[in-house]
């Protein structure tokens, strides 16, 4: 499968990220193994986590899915073979969103511990932290890339201004800049990356990773009415997009998907994959199909009018 350089990075991925949200929620252990060797012997190749996932399931804690990835990874001895992103900085019992100095130097011992590895490639800001001055965050990776513990940082969900500042503090005190945003961005949700933001990961060469790349669902088609919510527990989030312009840009996906022969959540994930400023969509899978469906969904080229169709949908 075609590679994509990531930014600025010596990382390589394929054009599409597996989501590690759903291993210890919606996926055990056996089925996030399944998975995760599907999606290695399908050609992809990075897989986005976070210390937080799934903390937010009752009788979990966080650094779940980094357990399962780890042990994963250990048992399959590939290590060598998988990007492995995660993120920093959700409260995890604190109270409150942390990107301190002291706290990011703790919490990385533990996601290396739980991901049983001596280096994380890709270390990201998960939220920003107004609390904590650019400077300080970044001068804290600054040790733990010279260290090794990590390869690259980068952020998410910051918006223009916030990264533009950031990008301002490295270049002024000479600190590691964010080289990987990740921001939230679909065919229906468009307006937080389209303009100012994409245009300033462009302009800097900034690689993007999108989250939501799917629309928590909603762009697969399974959700056209407030009766299909209960199909599956991340139903109720949809509601939101069950409107006119959701049913438009669902029309859209239905008719270049009968044209590709290919299910609308693939055409959804290659329109965002030939998006300009977009390294690659993440998307997760549950279940063996799905996972097919993302392999497919990486090689899948659309043309100037399929993506001329989506984009005149989602206006």
């Amino acid at each position: 499968m075609q590679k994509r350089r990531l930014g600025r990075t010596d990382l390589s991925i394929a054009p599409l990220v597996l989501g590690g949200n759903v291993f210890g929620w919606t996926a055990d252990e056996k089925t996030s193994f399944d998975l995760l060797d599907r999606f290695v012997a399908g050609g992809l190749n990075a897989i986005d986590t976070a210390d937080a996932y799934s903390r937010w399931v009752p009788g979990n804690k966080g650094g779940e899915s980094e357990t399962i990835i780890g042990n994963w990874m250990k048992d399959r001895g590939n290590r060598d073979k998988v990007v492995v992103i995660t993120k920093v900085g959700s409260d995890m019992g604190q109270g409150h969103k942390d990107l301190s100095a002291a706290y990011i130097e703790k919490a990385v011992e533990a996601s290396l511990k739980r991901l049983r590895t001596d280096v994380i490639d890709l270390y990201l800001s998960h939220w920003p932290d107004p609390a904590t001055p650019y400077e300080e965050t970044l001068g804290a990776y600054e040790k733990l890339l010279a260290k090794g513990k990590v390869r690259h940082i980068g952020c998410s969900n910051l918006d223009a201004g916030q990264l533009r500042a950031a990008l301002d503090v490295a270049s002024l005190r000479s600190l590691p800049r964010y080289e990987v945003l990740q921001p939230e961005y679909n065919l229906y949700d468009r307006s937080s990356f389209d303009g100012p933001l994409r245009d300033l990961c462009v302009a800097e060469d900034i690689g993007v990773i999108t989250y939501f790349s799917l629309a928590k669902g909603f762009l697969s088609g399974k959700y056209r009415s407030e009766a299909d919510l209960g199909q599956s527990e991340r139903g109720e989030g949809v509601s939101s997009y069950l409107n006119a312009r959701g049913m438009r840009i669902l029309a859209a996906l239905d008719a270049i998907s009968a044209k590709h022969s290919a299910k609308q959540a693939e055409v959804a994930l290659a329109w965002a994959i030939a998006r300009p400023g977009v390294t690659a969509p993440i998307a997760s899978a549950t279940k063996a199909s799905q996972m097919d469906s993302l392999i497919k969904a990486a090689s899948l080229k659309l043309t100037a009018d399929d993506m001329a169709e989506l984009d005149k949908a989602s206006d």
